[in-house]
């Protein structure tokens, strides 16, 4: 496939932090997408949760699900607009990796724990693996990757934290952040690809588990139009034990309006503005987002979505006891750093970095307990404190 003109080329990449010889047989964003797949970070990912955690079932969704699932709808949407799909597939793929165990009740509990000690955020956490704590080549730390992975993870930045990434790399990934330019078009295709994913799976997931039914979907006018599409096209889905199918065929008719409203509304823009080149996107105002019609339908279902599913008493719950976990580990880490794996307890110069270094001390600890799974953060917890707060439940071991 040709790339449009505003594309990112391999070719003219800002480059790696650390200089290396190109790969001779795949271009920078391909080698980029191989090193996020190969590393720990990403492995990590089959055992962190998305909204159910988990060890609550074998079928819903975990971080590497839905991160496979942004990857396949950013891609199918590059290619209609001429983008750069390996980048975007990197740019997918990594987009998690930073994520805490236990989901958003895992990154809110380590936020409030390092409050004094400058926060904490999921995208910048993401950077931070790749450029740092990624363990696997012997002349640097992280992946090194190239500016523009790097650029498409980093999705949201505080200004604190955009200054300290320009204080130690000017005109770097956190310049954006500064000045309100955009990042590439390839970056902002993955951010409205995971809306789009997680919006249609959280839909799925949350009927899988009995927290929400498809009659109170219904009252979500974008999920019961394609609902009621389903049952005149195929009235047969009525029947009990077809409501799967039913259920699956109008999240497909979901997805598929909201990809194409995407690549039109992005086509119409990008014609109208003649961007020439991918510097010309960042000078740009945004150019990809959906139309005012599909964006006012999204916001109903995300709306939906947060008052009956994230905000559901047993998701609620679960997710306190999920936040007690996560505080309870900062603080035992916090006067424990021995308690730490080795390389994390040397990384904090031992004992005495919890008296002379308490904001590097923290950070350290922010980032073991950032890449823990569920699992091995519940567990960790209950070797420290010898109390067991998330049972072992058994997985499922039905398909619907």
């Amino acid at each position: 496939m040709i790339l449009a003109r505003y594309a990112c080329n391999p070719a003219e990449t800002r480059g790696r932090r650390f200089a290396e010889p190109d790969a001779p047989t795949r271009s920078a964003y391909q080698r980029d997408r191989d090193r996020i797949v190969h590393s720990t970070a990403f492995r990590r990912l089959v055992y962190k949760t998305q909204v159910f955690l988990n060890h609550e079932g074998d079928l819903f969704r975990t971080r590497l699900t839905h991160s496979l699932e942004v990857a396949q709808l950013a891609r199918s949407m590059a290619r209609s607009l001429r983008l750069n799909e390996d980048l975007v597939e990197a740019i997918a793929l990594a987009h998690d990796l930073g994520h805490t165990p236990f989901g958003h009740a895992g990154q809110d509990a380590l936020n409030a724990c390092m409050a004094e000690h400058g926060g904490f955020e999921h995208n910048l956490q993401s950077l931070r693996v790749v450029d740092l704590l990624e363990e696997c080549y012997p002349q640097f730390d992280g992946i090194n990757l190239t500016f523009e992975t790097r650029e498409g993870i980093l999705k949201h930045c505080s200004r604190d934290n955009a200054r300290m990434l320009e204080a130690k790399e000017p005109g770097g990934v956190g310049h954006r952040f500064l000045t309100g330019t955009q990042p590439s078009l390839e970056a902002q295709l993955c951010n409205l690809a995971d809306e789009i994913a997680y919006n249609a799976h959280d839909i799925d997931d949350g009927v899988r588990s009995g927290l929400i039914s498809m009659e109170q979907l219904r009252e979500v006018a974008i999920f019961d139009n394609f609902y009621c599409q389903v049952q005149r096209d195929f009235p047969e889905l009525t029947a009990r034990g077809k409501q799967r199918r039913l259920l699956f065929e109008t999240i497909r008719r979901m997805l598929n309006a909201q990809v194409y409203d995407l690549i039109a509304m992005g086509n119409a823009a990008l014609t109208a503005a003649q961007p020439d080149s991918a510097d010309a996107v960042r000078a740009s105002g945004p150019m990809l987002a959906f139309g005012s019609e599909m964006r006012a339908l999204t916001t109903v279902l995300k709306q939906f979505l947060f008052r009956n599913l994230y905000r559901h008493p047993q998701v609620m719950q679960t997710n306190t006891l999920a936040k007690q976990i996560i505080g309870e580990l900062f603080a035992e880490y916090m006067v424990a750093p021995q308690e730490l794996p080795e390389s994390y307890a040397s990384a904090t110069n031992g004992v005495l970095a919890v008296y002379e270094e308490p904001a590097l001390h923290a950070r350290v600890v922010a980032d073991y307990i950032a890449g823990m799974t569920d699992r091995f953060a519940s567990r960790e917890h209950e070797r420290l404190t010898g109390r067991r707060l998330l049972a072992e439940l058994p997985v499922s071991e039905t398909s619907c």
